[in-house]
C-alpha cells in the first residue's frame, strides 16, 4: 500500500507532541523545542488522562506547558485532548506525531504504538526524538517522587514547575 504523505506548498506541516506532562520536564521541553525546528507548527497536546491519578490538574498542566512553550522557537500551541491521538491529528490537520524516547523500553512501547497508529491513520507519521543525553534519565514519575521526598528537582524541570511542585509536596 502506498500513501502520499507530502503536503501542498501552502499547507503547513503540523506535528502533535502529546503527553500527560505531569509535570512537564526539561526532557519534554527539549523534544518540543527540537520538534519546532522540524515542523511549521507543533501542537503540544496535554492529555486529560482520565485513567491516571495526576498530581496536577489539567488546567495546571496546560498552564505549565503554555509557559514553557512561550519561550520556545517556532510556532507552538498548547491544547488539551481526550481520546485517540489519531482522531486529534485529524481534527488538527496534523501530518506527524512526535514522541520522545529515552531508552530501549520507551522505544519498544512507542514502536508498538506507532504501528497501531499507522493502522488507524496511515497519513500520519510518527517521529521519534531523543532528548539530550543529560536529560534522558528524567521522567515525570521520578520528578514527582524526588520532589515528594524533599529532593532538589531544579535540574529536571524549569523554575516555574519547581515552584508549583513545592506546595504539592505538602498536599501529598
Amino acid at each position: 500500500m502506498n500513501f502520499d504523505l507530502s503536503r501542498s506548498a501552502g499547507s503547513p506541516r503540523i506535528a502533535i507532541y502529546s503527553g500527560t506532562f505531569d509535570p512537564l520536564t526539561l526532557g519534554h521541553e527539549d523534544v518540543a523545542r527540537r520538534a519546532s525546528l522540524l515542523f511549521d507548527e507543533v501542537i503540544i497536546a496535554v492529555a486529560m488522562a482520565h485513567h491516571k491519578k495526576t498530581r496536577f490538574t489539567l488546567a495546571e498542566r496546560l498552564d505549565m506547558t503554555a509557559e514553557a512553550a512561550a519561550r520556545m522557537p517556532g510556532r507552538m500551541r498548547v491544547l488539551p485532548f481526550d481520546g485517540l491521538i489519531m482522531d486529534f491529528c485529524r481534527q488538527q490537520n496534523a501530518s506527524a506525531v512526535v514522541r520522545g524516547i529515552r531508552n530501549l523500553t520507551d522505544f519498544d512501547y512507542e514502536a508498538q504504538m506507532a504501528a497501531m497508529n499507522r493502522k488507524l491513520n496511515p497519513a500520519v507519521e510518527t517521529v521519534f526524538l531523543l532528548p539530550q543525553a543529560e536529560l534522558q534519565c528524567i521522567s515525570s514519575t521520578l520528578v514527582r517522587e524526588i520532589s515528594n521526598l524533599g529532593g532538589d528537582v531544579s535540574q529536571m524541570v524549569n523554575a516555574a514547575v519547581v515552584q508549583r511542585l513545592l506546595p504539592k509536596k505538602l498536599e501529598a
